[in-house]
C-alpha cells in the first residue's frame, strides 16, 4: 500500500446526529420559541435569505433588541453549550471503534470530527468536543462585552465539503483558521493525510448531501440517521435513500450493537478490507 500508517476518518454533524437541534436548545434557553423562530426563519428563506446566515442573522438581531444585560455573550453561549443535551452513547461507541480498528489493524488509527452548520461557540463547550480532532460550524464575531456583533464564519451545505479537503490534506486546527486559501493546494492520493475513500460521514439531513456525495463519489461510505420519533425527519431519510445519497439509513442510537453502531462498524470494516485486498 505504500502507506506507513493507515487512517480512517469518521466525520459527523452536530444537530439531530449527536445531539439534538443545539439552536432550538439555545433559543428555548433564551426563552423564544423554536416552533415559531423556525416559523419566522422559513418566511426569511422564501424571500432569498441563504438558510444558514438567515437563523444566525435572527439571533443577532434577537440579542440587539434585548437590554445590555440580557445580550447574547461568548460567555452565555459557552454556558449553554456546557449544558447542551446530547445523545447517550456517543464516547464509549467512539472508543469501541478505535480499539476494535486496532485489534484488526495494529498500524490503523481513527480519527473522529465534526463539520456542523451550528454555532461553534456552543457546540465547543458541549461535553462531546473533546472527543473530536476538530470541529468546524459557523462563528460570530464579538463586540464591547464579548456580545455577538457580526457573523465570523458561515459553514453552510457546499462549506461542509471544504472542510473534509482539509480532513484530506491535513489542515487540522488553529494555525489553518486564518488561511482559507490552504486547502487549494493539490494533494495526491498517495499523500493525503487522509484520502476520501477512507472517510465515513454520519449526517441526518440536507445540510449533509453535499458530504455525502462527495464523499461516495470518492470511494468513501455516507451514513444517514434520523429520529425515530419524528415522521418528517423519517419523510425526509427516506427521499435521501430514494436518492441514493445515503447508503446506511439508520435511526439514531449510538448504543453497542444498535443499527447505528452496526453501520458505523461495518463501514470501517468495509474500508479495512478494500485496503487490505485491493
Amino acid at each position: 500500500m505504500g502507506r506507513q500508517k493507515i487512517r480512517i476518518g469518521l466525520v459527523f454533524d452536530f444537530d439531530d446526529t449527536l445531539a439534538p437541534d443545539s439552536t432550538s436548545q439555545l433559543l428555548e434557553r433564551l426563552e423564544v420559541d423554536p416552533h415559531e423562530h423556525w416559523k419566522a426563519h422559513a418566511k426569511l428563506v422564501k424571500q432569498g435569505w441563504d438558510p444558514i446566515p438567515a437563523y444566525l442573522d435572527q439571533i443577532l438581531r434577537l440579542s440587539r433588541s434585548r437590554t445590555k444585560k440580557d445580550r447574547v455573550t461568548q460567555r452565555y453561549l459557552q454556558t449553554v453549550g456546557a449544558s447542551l443535551a446530547v445523545y447517550p452513547g456517543v464516547a464509549p461507541a467512539l472508543k469501541r471503534y478505535r480499539a476494535n480498528l486496532v485489534k484488526r489493524r495494529k498500524d490503523a488509527s481513527l480519527e473522529a470530527f465534526v463539520i456542523s452548520s451550528g454555532i461553534g461557540e456552543v457546540i465547543r463547550a458541549s461535553k462531546l468536543a473533546p472527543l473530536f480532532r476538530e470541529i468546524w460550524a459557523c462563528d460570530y464575531s464579538y463586540g464591547e462585552g464579548k456580545e455577538i456583533d457580526g457573523v465570523k464564519k458561515v459553514v453552510s451545505f457546499t462549506d461542509k465539503t471544504r472542510f473534509l479537503f482539509h480532513i484530506q490534506k491535513g489542515l487540522i486546527g488553529a494555525r489553518y483558521s486564518g488561511d482559507p486559501f490552504a486547502v487549494n493546494k493539490k494533494v495526491s492520493h498517495a499523500d493525503a493525510y487522509i484520502p476520501l475513500d477512507q472517510v465515513v460521514v454520519i449526517g441526518d439531513g440536507l445540510t449533509d448531501v453535499p458530504c455525502f456525495s462527495l464523499v461516495q463519489k470518492s470511494g468513501g461510505i455516507a451514513v444517514g440517521v434520523y429520529d425515530r420519533s419524528s415522521r418528517e425527519k423519517f419523510g425526509k431519510m427516506r427521499g435521501l435513500i430514494s436518492e441514493r445519497r445515503v447508503s446506511h439509513p439508520v435511526a439514531v442510537d449510538f448504543r453497542k450493537h444498535s443499527g447505528l453502531d452496526d453501520a458505523i462498524e461495518f463501514a470501517i470494516d468495509a474500508i479495512l478490507y478494500r485496503l487490505e485486498y485491493s
